[in-house]
């Protein structure tokens, strides 16, 4: 059960004590497991080149707890025509804004006329109270399943207020917002046509996903990412991640597609892999970048000695929205 809160124009919060802010930082990284997919590196950037932009705009409560997002709807927005929205979720120790800013949906919805949303993950508390960056808390279960559950409540609020085509409502996610898109793609699948994720910290595991529909996939990583690209340990989390590559033919088999994916070049540093003939039409794409840190291809780049390369080879905004009109919820 939601409870509608009154929506405000976000504006920017008020600088507080940098010191203890990095001093809570580490507590809570130390202090609580469930953050291991935590970039550290990146909460230091965030709160450097963010920070000042960090607000949100609109609010609800879903179960039980007071929930936030920042809500970008374009001046072409007309009530009487049905807009496609994309939902965009932000990595571990960054923000709504952060995520704004890093990937550029709103130029693209200005250009093209649809919504965007970008919610808030959970609230860390560390030393001196909460602390400014938000995640996406996946386990236990229960934590994950609340989170689909905000964000069920936050679709019913913005169709109820907004002239919603529920048929092309997207999902896509950075880092630890990648593993939230997933998330959603098994736990929503009646809601969200499909899937775009970059460098995701993907470490549910698919039985979590059950019997869920096909769903198309777009998907982004680099080979010099801090979630390693062939799998394995990262200091980042105790638990090993998943081959990229053996992730994506995870998901191709989820979609049922034809087992031997077509390769091609986009750059000469982007390699792009395909799955076709799925069910449903869920195609399966990847997007490969050689040398590719962990960042949004063609985004806002984060200093390149945290995270690594950002190529601007691609630009993976553009290619997410080109793949997602290609893909709508069929009605039955």
């Amino acid at each position: 059960m939601k409870r509608l809160m009154t929506q405000t124009p976000g504006s920017p919060k008020t600088p507080i004590n940098t010191r203890k802010i990095l001093t809570g930082m580490v507590l809570a990284v130390i202090g609580l497991p469930l953050l291991s997919v935590l970039i550290v590196g990146g909460s230091f950037y965030a709160l450097m080149s963010f920070y000042a932009v960090n607000r949100t705009n609109g609010t609800i409560v879903s179960s039980g707890q007071k929930r936030e997002y920042l809500l970008y709807v374009p001046k072409s927005y007309d009530r009487a025509k049905p807009s496609p929205l994309v939902i965009s979720l932000h990595a571990a120790a960054l923000w709504p804004a952060a995520q704004m800013e890093a990937s550029h949906w709103n130029k693209l919805a200005d250009e093209l006329g649809f919504i965007v949303v970008y919610p808030s993950g959970n609230a860390v508390t560390g030393a001196g109270g909460i602390l400014p960056f938000r995640v996406w808390l996946l386990r236990p279960e229960t934590n994950a399943s609340a989170n689909v559950g905000f964000i069920s409540d936050l679709l019913d609020t913005l169709e109820a207020r907004y002239n919603i085509d529920t048929s092309r409502i997207y999902a896509n996610g950075f880092s630890n917002g990648g593993a939230m898109a997933f998330a959603l793609s098994c736990r929503l699948p009646a809601r969200i046509a499909a899937v775009g994720t970059v460098s995701a910290a993907q470490d549910l595991p698919w039985s979590w996903c059950g019997d869920s529909r096909p769903m198309p996939l777009i998907n982004f990583h680099g080979t010099a990412d801090l979630v390693p690209y062939n799998g394995g340990k990262s200091p980042m989390s105790p638990r090993p991640f998943p081959s990229v590559l053996a992730w994506t033919a995870q998901w191709a088999g989820r979609n049922r597609c034809e087992p031997n994916p077509v390769e091609s070049t986009v750059a000469p540093d982007v390699a792009r892999l395909e799955y076709a003939h799925c069910a449903d039409g869920a195609s399966v794409v990847l997007y490969t970048i050689r040398g590719g840190g962990h960042a949004w291809p063609g985004g806002k780049p984060m200093p390149e000695w945290l995270v690594g390369h950002t190529t601007r080879s691609i630009d993976a905004t553009r290619e997410m929205w080109a793949f997602f009109d290609e893909h709508q919820l069929r009605r039955k």
